[in-house]
Parts: C-alpha cells; structure tokens; sequence
C-alpha cells in the first residue's frame, strides 16, 4: 500500500476537516475564478469550499483512499466536486485545462527530481492567463517536529523558471491540529503570460511546427 494512502485510512496529521484560511482568504479576494483544480487534495476539503462558493471544481489525489473519502463528502454536502485519483505529475492524462490551480501542502513533499516534472505537470494543465496558489512549509518552520520538507523561496523560483512568472511569494501559515506545529509557510502565485503560446512544445523541450501556408489552386501570391 502506498504510504498516504495507508495515513488515509485514519486521519492524517494534515487533514483538519475544514479548509485553509490562506486559500478561503484568497477566494474572498476574488483571486479563485473559473474552473479551479486542487491538486493532492486530500478528503477534499479546499475543493469542497471552492464548489461551495460556485466554482466548477475537480480534486485530485494519488491516494484512493483519499478521493473515496472526498467523494463521501461531496455527496453528504451535495457539491458537485469531481474527484479523481490521479498523479499531479501526470496532469495532462486529465486532458482538461483550468483557470485556478489550488496546491495546499503538495509540493514540499516531493523530491528535486519530482519538482521539474510538477511544474511541467501544471503547465500542461493551465489555461493562458491562469494562476497557480502554492502554499508549502518554509524554512522559517522549526523542524524538532519532523514533517516534510522546508522551502526555500529561492527553491520556489528554480522551480519555476520560464516560461512561468513568480508574481509573488509571501508569508503565510498552514493550520494544524496540532499547537507545537507553527504552520510557518510560504504562498506563491506563479502563472504563465498570454502571450505564451507554445507552452506544450516548452514543455516536451522543442517548438513547436508551424505548417507552411496552404496553397489554393488559381489564388494568386501577390500582394
């Protein structure tokens, strides 16, 4: 059994059973809009809220458990949530494009070879326009507690290099069940521009062909 699916069979140490105040505060500043996707989004509850306040939403997990627990709760509270289990380093398997990507405590988990292979994930995922909110433990977070990773703001920018802009990163705070975790995190907002058209051919590492105009038997070419 893969191991967030075995913590899922109780209740993690991250799940709290309500959303994370940084993104329902960003929802209040009008910064959550069009079709959100929250990746690693546990039993669902940031997805939930998103739905709840009239998002058109979709969560995904790597962990089945998880999502079979999201699942529950969008039928309980009668939110139209699609859950699927799917790896966040895997997104353009979804085939869907979304406005607002959501990421509250997935990236400090994964590894620097992983990191590369996310922010692809997510380009493939982004609409033109589109934001990505990533909220991950900072290097501020004592760490006699154990946990994931800290991050670094430096790290965050690597990460993201171009075509991706960090338009901000800023300190912000996880809530916990627990009163020795400070919470200590960094929330980064990170987007594409419009202007990049060729997202799919950076990421795959070539351009993309642009087929020769088409000739129409009889049209002439001059001017």
């Amino acid at each position: 059994m893969h191991f967030f699916d075995e913590v899922y069979q109780g209740t993690p140490p991250w799940d709290n059973g309500r959303p994370q105040p940084e993104f329902v505060q960003l929802e209040a500043e009008g910064r959550i809009v069009g079709r959100v996707l929250d990746v690693g989004c546990g039993t669902g509850e940031n997805a939930l809220f998103f739905a709840g306040r009239g998002h058109e939403t979709w969560g995904i997990d790597f962990a089945p458990t998880a999502i079979r627990r999201a699942r529950e709760k969008a039928r309980e509270r009668a939110l139209p949530v699609r859950f699927e289990v799917a790896s966040a380093l895997e997104l353009a398997e979804l085939h869907e494009r979304f406005d607002t990507i959501t990421d509250s405590g997935l990236f400090h988990t994964f590894d620097d070879a992983s990191r590369t292979r996310y922010a692809d994930s997510l380009c493939a995922a982004l609409r033109p326009g589109g934001q990505v909110y990533l909220a991950c433990f900072s290097e501020q977070e004592p760490t006699d507690w154990g946990g994931p990773r800290r991050v670094t703001q430096a790290e965050i920018r690597e990460t993201f290099g171009p075509p991706w802009e960090v338009r901000s990163i800023r300190a912000a705070r996880f809530a916990t069940r627990f009163p020795s975790v400070e919470g200590r995190a960094w929330l980064a907002t990170i987007g594409i521009p419009d202007r990049v058209d060729d997202r799919k051919s950076r990421v795959r590492g070539k351009k993309e062909r642009v087929p020769a105009p088409r000739r129409i038997r009889g049209a002439s070419t001059s001017p």
